[in-house]
């Protein structure tokens, strides 16, 4: 039977007839369409019409499940036919055992006590002023120093009231006023320090403040370019008003003195002459009455005895004068010149340079570095004025008693700058701690090497680790581990020295009988005894 031609068919039924063919096959669309001519039913072939819309509709659901199932199948062949190195190493046979060994270490062997330690600088105190002596308000009139300012021998600290506080070498602050007169353990201290800015201020063997002193004081603000303080307000005009008491007393005794030297002296020359002649004219009136012989025995009687009476006074004259009462007078004077002259010394005393407690700063460990100033000019002085600290940077820092035994005054160590450079300190105090809270532990202080201020201001309130040697090789020594040392028959140390590959389970070795020496950090320094052993040597610590 001739077969029909088939007439085109709508543009949804091309599209499903592309897709059919595009999913079965061109074949089993071929045969459908000879079937269906040859007279089948059409319901038997018509679900692949069917099929074919469904997948037209669902283009990109279904592409995208068959991609899924490709790579599913993909993963599955991987997963069977490759295997991972990692997996092909673990179902590989174990290789065999071979020795663990370390290289003989050439060099310096040390064992540190390891501490942290705060950097900054040292010895920090507050600084206070005595103003108790100042009549009026201790205003800050001047010489601020600013904040990391350098505190020295004779450095003017402030200016409170027009006056300065000169800074001076000391350990005991100024408690009191120091003038001509006092002694004690401060005026020892004063004159200490103006030996040790090259004043004299008098002998320190001597404790009394005396007229030296006081000259040394006036030396002392000469070089800082204040006037010295000389005594209360009078003072000149006191001294003064003794100074002429001492003339006057001076001038009464030169009057007293000669009156007692006239008493001692006599009856001067004319006195004399006129009583000699007295005594000679009343000699011839005698001898003229005897020897004109008129006279009677009455009136020679009576010239007789104006004989004897001008005999008397002549030998008076010669006889030593009483000068009791000159004596008395030159010596009341004399009184009277001592007290002036008492009075004279206490003035000047008044009016020599003193030192008041108000103007001196007394600092141990100068020079000084100036941490914080409290005060501003124009305000009044109150509580600390500022605070100090040495001039150095100290490394602060503290150890257990046991780390601390180990230890020692003198002793050196190291730290890291911030550039990880190592940089050495020394140990300059160790003592217990005072801290309650720090029972059982030593204070720790070191003085590093010199710093640049750029790395002062970098490291200043930092934490360092520290490493202090306690023990060391001199030079450079052998070392291994402290596992490679085993104990021979007689308890002698010995290390295995490997000769050829270790990673080989026949690779033979050789006992090295050793001597130990300094152990640290897990390594401990040997010497061989019996056998050769070398920088380089692989020594057995497993198996």
């Amino acid at each position: 039977m001739a077969r029909k031609p088939v007439e085109p068919a709508p543009d949804d039924a091309a599209d499903d007839s592309a897709l059919t063919r595009e999913l079965l096959g061109e074949d089993a669309v071929a045969a459908a369409a000879e079937a269906e001519d040859a007279g089948a039913p059409r319901g038997r072939f018509a679900f692949l019409r069917g099929w074919g819309r469904v997948f037209r509709g669902n283009r990109p659901l279904w592409i995208t499940s068959a991609i899924a199932v490709a790579s599913l199948v993909i993963g599955l062949l991987v997963g069977t036919f490759v295997v991972s190195p990692v997996e092909a190493a673990s179902r590989a046979d174990a290789p065999e055992p071979g020795l663990i060994t370390v290289p003989v270490e050439f060099g310096e062997l040390s064992n540190d006590v390891t501490v942290r330690a705060d950097v900054g600088y040292a010895d920090a105190v507050e600084v206070t002023i005595d103003t108790a002596t100042l009549s009026g308000p201790a205003v800050v009139t001047g010489q601020v120093p600013e904040v990391g300012a350098e505190l020295n021998s004779l450095s003017i600290a402030l200016e409170v009231a027009g006056r300065p506080v000169i800074v001076l070498p000391g350990d005991l602050p100024a408690y009191r006023s120091l003038r001509f007169g006092v002694s004690g353990p401060d005026v020892v201290q004063l004159k200490n320090a103006l030996r040790s800015v090259g004043i004299d201020g008098g002998d320190p063997a001597s404790s009394v403040f005396d007229a030296q002193t006081a000259a040394g004081i006036t030396a002392l603000y000469a070089a800082v370019g204040y006037p010295a303080p000389s005594g209360d307000e009078g003072a000149a005009q006191t001294v003064s008003a003794a100074e002429a008491g001492v003339r006057s007393a001076q001038q009464a005794v030169a009057a007293a003195q000669a009156e007692l030297d006239k008493a001692r002296a006599g009856a001067d020359i004319v006195t004399l002459k006129a009583a000699d002649n007295a005594v000679a004219a009343a000699q011839r009136a005698v001898n003229d009455a005897i020897a004109g012989g008129k006279a009677s025995e009455s009136e020679i009687a009576g010239l007789q005895d104006t004989l004897a009476l001008r005999q008397l006074e002549r030998q008076q004259l010669d006889a030593p004068a009483d000068t009791s009462a000159q004596r008395a007078a030159v010596d009341a004077a004399n009184g009277q010149v001592q007290q002036a002259q008492e009075d004279l010394q206490r003035a000047r005393e008044g009016s020599m340079a003193f030192l008041p407690s108000s103007e001196v700063l007394y600092l141990t460990g100068l020079p000084r570095r100036v941490d914080a100033v409290n005060v501003t000019r124009g305000a009044v002085l109150q509580g600390a004025a500022m605070t100090v600290s040495g001039a150095t940077v100290r490394l602060t820092g503290s150890a257990g008693e046991a780390d601390a035994a180990l230890l020692q005054v003198g002793g050196e160590a190291s730290f890291e700058l911030p550039d990880g450079t190592p940089h050495r300190a020394v140990i300059t105090a160790l003592a217990p701690s005072t801290n309650k809270d720090s029972a059982g532990r030593w204070s720790i202080e070191l003085e590093p090497d010199p710093l640049t201020p750029e790395q002062i201001q970098q490291m200043q309130g930092s934490n360092v680790r520290v490493a202090i040697p306690v023990g060391a090789t001199e030079g450079e020594v052998l070392s291994v581990p402290v596992a490679a040392l085993t104990a021979g028959p007689g308890g002698e140390a010995r290390v295995e020295v490997v000769e050829g590959d270790p990673r080989d389970p026949d690779a033979k070795t050789r006992l090295v009988t050793v001597k130990t020496g300094l152990a640290a950090s897990g390594a401990v320094e040997i010497t061989p005894l019996e056998g050769a052993v070398d920088e380089g040597d692989l020594v057995v610590v497993g198996r």
